[in-house]
Order: C-alpha cells, then sequence, then structure tokens
C-alpha cells in the first residue's frame, strides 16, 4: 500500500511539473558545473578582444574575429560553421595613424580618435587652430575665403563637470522592482514632441550645410570635441560608409577637456596651433557584410528540423577593443554552445548561434538576416522557415551579470522563464521578469516578424558612463564572473528551449506602421 502510494505521489508531482513546464535538472546540473568550474571564457576574451582589436564593421579586425571564431567553433565540434553575406554593407576602413597635439602657446598632446571612414589628411598638418560661430546659413559670410588649409574645433555640447556618483552600477532591489512594473511602448525610447524633432532636424541640416561649406572653403582637419568625461571619449558618428562616397574632410574626435581647453585660450585671444596627422584607408573590394553562423545539429527525429537561435553582435566600434560592446555578447554565446557541446548533451532542436556584422551602423547584420530567412516585417510575407523557429536569445548591454528578461510584450512565456531561472536562486539576485520592451539591439529584427526575440536584463556596470562607444572599452572593463554567470543562464535557456515538446508560444504579431 506504501509503495502504491509513493508511486501515485510521484505521479502527482511530475503531472505538477510537467503542467508547470517541466525541465531536466541533472541537465542543468552540468550545464552549471561545466560553465561555472571549467570556463573558457577568459580564452575567447583574449581572442576575441586583444588579438583581433577593434572590429569595425568590414575592417580587418572583424576579419580576424571572424575567422577565429569559425575556427573555434569547428574545434569544439559545432556543424556549419561559416560565414553568411547578408547583402551589401559598404567600404571596408582602416586606420594607420593617428597623432594630434598643441604646439602653441605650449606643447600638449592630445586624446583623438579619427571619425570612422574619415580621409586622411595631406601629410602632417600644423596651423592656427578655428573656433566657428554658426548658428545659421548667414554666418557663412563672415568665413568666406578665410578658411583654406585651416583647422576647426567644434566644442562639446554637454559639460564636463566632476561626477559624484560611482561609473560602475548594479541594479538595486527597488531599480528591479520598478523595473518589473508594466510600462507601455519601448521603455528605452525617449519620446520627442514635434517641436524637439523640427529643432533637431534643423540642427542637423545646419550642420550638414556647414561640412559641405568647409569643404568648399579648403578646410584642412575638423576636430570635434565629443560628450565624455575624465579622458572617456565617445565615437559613434561615423562617416558615410557606403561606396562611391565623395571625398571630405579629415575630422578627429578628441576628448572634451582638451578641446575646451584649446576653446578657453582662443577666447582669451591666444595663438592656438596644433599640429596633427591623420592616416587611414578605404577597400571598396568586396562590399559585402556578413556574419558568423554554426549550429549544434538536433538530435529528435521530428524537432531536429526546427530551430534555437542565440547571439551578439561581432563589429565594435574602433576607438578601442570592443570589449563590452559586445565582444561579452559574443563571449558568452560562444561559451554557451561550448559548455552544450562539453556536457555531452544532445538537444532536441538544432541549435543556431550567430555572431552579427553591422549592428553598430543600423543593426543590419541580424534585421538582413531575418529578411532572408524568415520574412519582411513590412509586406508581412513569411517563408517556410519563420515557422520553423522557437525563440532567439540575444547579449547586447555589457559586462553585467544576467539579472532577469525582457519579455518584449510575449506574456506567454512568463511561468516558462520563471520556472527556467529557478536552478540559478544561487548565482542571481532578484529575479525580474518584465513585459516591457527593450531596443537598440539584434533580438528586434526577429520580434518584428513574431518570433520570440529576448533581450536579458543586465547590470550596467560602467556600460552608459565609461565603456559603451568609447576609448575605454578594454579588456580591463570585463567581470569575469558575470560572464560566467550569464553563458551559464543562456546555455540553460536555449538547451531548454531546445528540448519543449513544442516550440515558444508566440505573441500575436502586429502590422507594421
Amino acid at each position: 500500500m506504501k509503495i502504491k502510494l509513493l508511486f501515485l505521489s510521484a505521479l502527482f508531482l511530475t503531472s505538477i511539473c510537467t503542467s508547470q513546464e517541466s525541465f531536466d535538472n541533472q541537465a542543468i546540473g552540468k550545464i552549471k558545473n561545466e560553465g561555472l568550474n571549467n570556463s573558457k571564457v577568459e580564452e575567447i576574451a583574449y581572442q576575441l578582444i586583444d588579438r583581433a582589436g577593434p572590429r569595425l564593421t568590414n575592417s580587418k579586425g572583424y576579419e580576424r574575429a571572424a575567422n577565429y571564431a569559425i575556427q573555434q567553433l569547428k574545434d569544439w565540434g559545432l556543424a556549419n560553421a561559416k560565414t553568411e553575406v547578408w547583402g551589401e554593407f559598404g567600404r571596408g576602413w582602416e586606420m594607420h595613424k593617428s597623432y594630434v597635439a598643441m604646439t602653441k602657446p605650449y606643447y600638449m598632446p592630445f586624446v583623438a580618435i579619427p571619425k570612422a571612414w574619415t580621409e586622411s589628411t595631406d601629410g602632417e598638418i600644423s596651423g592656427k587652430v578655428v573656433f566657428l560661430d554658426i548658428k545659421s546659413e548667414e554666418d557663412f559670410a563672415k568665413y568666406k575665403g578665410k578658411l583654406k588649409g585651416a583647422i576647426i574645433a567644434i566644442k562639446p555640447s554637454r559639460g564636463q563637470e566632476p561626477t559624484f556618483e560611482a561609473d560602475a552600477l548594479r541594479y538595486t532591489e527597488e531599480e528591479l522592482n520598478e523595473l518589473a512594473t508594466p510600462q507601455s511602448g519601448n521603455s528605452n525610447r525617449r519620446r520627442f514632441t514635434p517641436e524637439q524633432l523640427a529643432e533637431f532636424r534643423a540642427r542637423r541640416a545646419l550642420r550638414q550645410k556647414t561640412s559641405a561649406f568647409l569643404k568648399e572653403e579648403g578646410a584642412a582637419l575638423i576636430i570635434n570635441g565629443t560628450n565624455g568625461r575624465h579622458g572617456t571619449l565617445f565615437t559613434s558618428s561615423p562617416r558615410d560608409y557606403r561606396k562611391d562616397t565623395p571625398k571630405g574632410i579629415s575630422e578627429l574626435e578628441m576628448t572634451p577637456e582638451h578641446v575646451n581647453l584649446m576653446a578657453r585660450l582662443f577666447e582669451n585671444g591666444e595663438d592656438v596651433q596644433i599640429e596633427a596627422e591623420v592616416k587611414t584607408s578605404f577597400n571598396e573590394n568586396n562590399l559585402d557584410g556578413y556574419n558568423v553562423i554554426a549550429e549544434i545539429p538536433g538530435t529528435d527525429k521530428k524537432l531536429k528540423s526546427e530551430v534555437v537561435m542565440l547571439g551578439g553582435h561581432l563589429d565594435s566600434w574602433h576607438g578601442a577593443t570592443g570589449a563590452t560592446d559586445n565582444a561579452a555578447g559574443c563571449i558568452v554565446m560562444m561559451e554557451a554552445v561550448r559548455i552544450l557541446q562539453a556536457t555531452g548533451l544532445k538537444p532536441k532542436r538544432t541549435i543556431r548561434i550567430a555572431l552579427w556584422g553591422g549592428e553598430e551602423q543600423g543593426i543590419h547584420g541580424s534585421r538582413n538576416y531575418v529578411k532572408n530567412h524568415f520574412g519582411d516585417a513590412e509586406s508581412q510575407k513569411f517563408k517556410k522557415e519563420h515557422g520553423k523557429i522557437s525563440a532567439y536569445y540575444n547579449i547586447d548591454n555589457g559586462t553585467g551579470r544576467i539579472r532577469g528578461v525582457y519579455l518584449q510584450g510575449n506574456e506567454k512565456v512568463r511561468p516558462i522563464f520563471e520556472n527556467w531561472f529557478t536552478p540559478f536562486s544561487d548565482i542571481i539576485d532578484n529575479t525580474t521578469i518584465t513585459i516591457r520592451n527593450t531596443g537598440g539591439t539584434d533580438h528586434l529584427g526577429f520580434d518584428a516578424v513574431g518570433i520570440p526575440g529576448f533581450q536579458f536584463i543586465q547590470d550596467p556596470i560602467e556600460y552608459w558612463s565609461r565603456t559603451h562607444h568609447t576609448n575605454m572599452d578594454t579588456y580591463e572593463r570585463l567581470v569575469i564572473d558575470d560572464l560566467k554567470q550569464m553563458a551559464v543562464i543562456i546555455a540553460s535557456f536555449v538547451y531548454n528551449t531546445a528540448q519543449r515538446d513544442e516550440k515558444l508560444p508566440r505573441k500575436k504579431l502586429e502590422k507594421a506602421k
């Protein structure tokens, strides 16, 4: 009788587990052990960051990183590891030399980076610095015929006063609770009034006309004071990378403190002079953009034709080595598939990793991959593969550990994810699952065609204050233990998704506006 009761109890517990979304706890234990005790994240990080260098789309650094990733994924036993063209991107671009210093009223070396896709200077140049006062097109007249060979400097738009808050932050319990509350629309999207939009467009139009005027006048160099503090320089405003772009003036982006120094001297009547040299080159032989793709083939006879995807963008800006944006995401995703291979787990569905190109210039790699494989968000015409993918998981918010997930409005997956987070109470605090959307990265292309696509909530660390698109985004900004935690959670979510009887539920697809 006792044995019978125990058997019935086991059946009852199994049915509860099944109704609440079951998962293989033994498999999760293997994933945690491999990811936390035998991690390879530091080795992957060295290869993608230090050895490959900056990974601007269609640069040699991007090529080095892609070649490493393909070979490493093959060595781990993944199938179909390759580059896949997503469409035309534009010109490749390389920096060969960048030097700038103030020579009068005294010598001082300055911190600056050539703007992406800028031209070379005409050898080493030197001359007086001119700060323009242009508020409208009428102001061009006072500079007409006076700027031949001039070095133009533009002051930064924001203040650089001392800060009284820590650069590196982790979410507090209160902040996570606030994040968990529903909010209409995209929580990361700032909404502008018609007046603000009109003002922005007018400023942009004036900048474009000013650039054309400076080129016509024969200016030799433009120095832009960027936003940032304490030696941190934000650089994410590229020149045109498309083919057949006319030649322009060489441009540098400089730490705001150095531009402000020159401005104060200039405004007080001092003769400010600069010497500088920029050497760059363009590659127009191959304009294609491409992603890195590899797979762990599924093993279930019925389900192996279905796919679970995970990814992050491989490209970076060129001011540093792109450690947190977004080598971190690629490190985590590569480590996640390595963990699954090392544990010997056999997923029912095929698991496909994608390392995207062209994200920084407009999320090109992932959006075009979705369009090529799954369908068009605008026309809402979908391909056969659209019905074969269960989910896409993304990491692109820096080095900070996972604290939860954005549901992108897909309430149906909440109970599934709540259950999948339960084995990780020892490595994640205050797990937050929010119905909110988040934007600006590669899950959006999937979400736009109704495929469940998710970006995880991550501790910000120094992402917004010190590393995102800056000259300080280097290996030292990584938190290795956080990367290990992320890889374990991603590997588990991907594996659980691959093992489900059904694909993840989809939300109702809204028509493109």
